[in-house]
This record gives structure tokens, C-alpha cells and sequence, in this order.
């Protein structure tokens, strides 16, 4: 159990600590002071139910039904655009770390936007239920809760360590450049991850 442990922790965490849309929302988040205790637990708990369901066998129904993998590619890139376009108009307006800054986002927002970033992101479908729940899937039946408690556990120890880590740095990087570069990163990563959710659909498209 130790062993599935272990391993289960280490691919877990070679999988999520990769940058991508996911991440370089939580550290905005973090660094904003946007409720950085609810990002970290939902996109934990997200994780972790999708974690669950791999090793459980979800991640054979999504590779029978392409079509949930282009509905999902679809919504997430068009997601990820619009939230791009936001900090990038961010980027030509001043902001502070301010208390008023800080405070002028709701909880039922930063959910709503978390929510939406985790679970409109195919990626983080195939890393957690295609690519772990497979992994997980070939142990034996009484080792696949150690290694599915393994990725589990490092995806709460990541999200926790960022978020609140991007939280407690904040009073020390409160500066309009900062910002320049956590927007103009932010804007980068969710195209990026945009692109690469698109770029193929479209590419189909066109060959049709």
C-alpha cells in the first residue's frame, strides 16, 4: 500500500505541477488574495472525484465516445479565450495589491470561474481520469485506493502550497509590474492551452 502510495503521489505530481491553464489561474488568484483557500479545496476536490472515477474505469467510457472529448475541447477553448482577453485587458490598467482590490471579487465568482477552469479544460480530464485512472486501473483491485490516495494527496498539497504560497508573497510583490507579468503570463498560458484545444478541431474541420 505504501509503495501504490508513493507512486500514485509522484505521477500525480509530475502531472499537475506541469504550467498550464489550471495553474496559472490558482497563482492569480493567489496573488490577487481571491479566496486562495476555495480555489486550492475546489480544484483539489475537482481532482479528486475525477482521480476516483479514473481508477473506478471512466476513463475507458471517454476514450469510447469521442464526442464528449470534442465537446469538452469546444467549451474549454472558448473559455480559455475569453478569460485570455481578460488579462489582457487587464494588462493596459493600473492595479495594486490594495485592500480594495483584493476584496472586490465574491466568492461565487472565483467558484464560478475555478469551476469552469478545471472542469471546461480537457487536459485536466486526461490527466487525472484517462491517464492516472489507467495507470491506477492496472493494480491490483486492493492497491488501486493506495495509489488513487497517492495522486490525490498531491494534488491538494500542490494547489494548497500555490495558492497560499502566491498569497503570502503578495504584500511583497505589490507592484503594478507584477501584475503586468502575472496578466501578460496568464493571457499567454490560457491562449496556448486554447490552441492546442482548437487547433486540431479546427484542422478537421477544414479537411472535411
Amino acid at each position: 500500500m505504501l509503495l501504490t502510495f508513493v507512486t500514485g503521489f509522484g505521477l500525480g505530481g509530475g502531472l499537475i505541477i506541469a504550467i498550464g491553464a489550471q495553474n496559472a489561474f490558482v497563482l492569480g488568484q493567489g496573488l490577487r488574495r481571491h479566496h486562495p483557500v476555495l480555489v486550492a479545496l475546489v480544484c483539489a476536490l475537482c481532482d479528486a472525484i475525477l482521480i476516483a472515477a479514473g481508477v473506478a474505469g471512466l476513463g475507458s467510457l471517454i476514450a469510447a465516445y469521442p464526442i464528449l472529448t470534442k465537446i469538452a475541447a469546444w467549451g474549454g477553448g472558448g473559455f480559455l479565450i475569453w478569460y485570455g482577453f481578460s488579462a489582457l485587458k487587464r494588462l493596459f490598467e493600473t492595479e495594486t495589491l490594495s485592500e480594495d482590490a483584493q476584496a472586490k471579487k465574491g466568492w461565487k465568482a472565483v467558484l464560478s470561474a475555478t469551476l469552469a477552469v478545471t472542469l471546461l479544460n480537457p487536459h485536466v480530464y486526461l490527466d487525472t481520469v484517462v491517464m492516472l485512472g489507467g495507470i491506477g486501473g492496472q493494480f491490483p483491485a486492493d492497491e488501486r485506493i493506495g495509489f488513487a490516495l497517492g495522486a490525490m494527496s498531491a494534488s491538494f498539497v500542490w494547489f494548497f502550497a500555490i495558492a497560499l504560497g502566491a498569497a503570502w508573497l503578495a504584500p511583497y510583490v505589490a507592484r503594478p509590474i507584477t501584475w503586468k507579468i502575472v496578466d501578460g503570463l496568464t493571457c499567454t498560458v490560457m491562449w496556448l492551452v486554447a490552441y492546442s484545444l482548437l487547433a486540431p478541431e479546427i484542422a478537421l474541420l477544414l479537411a472535411n
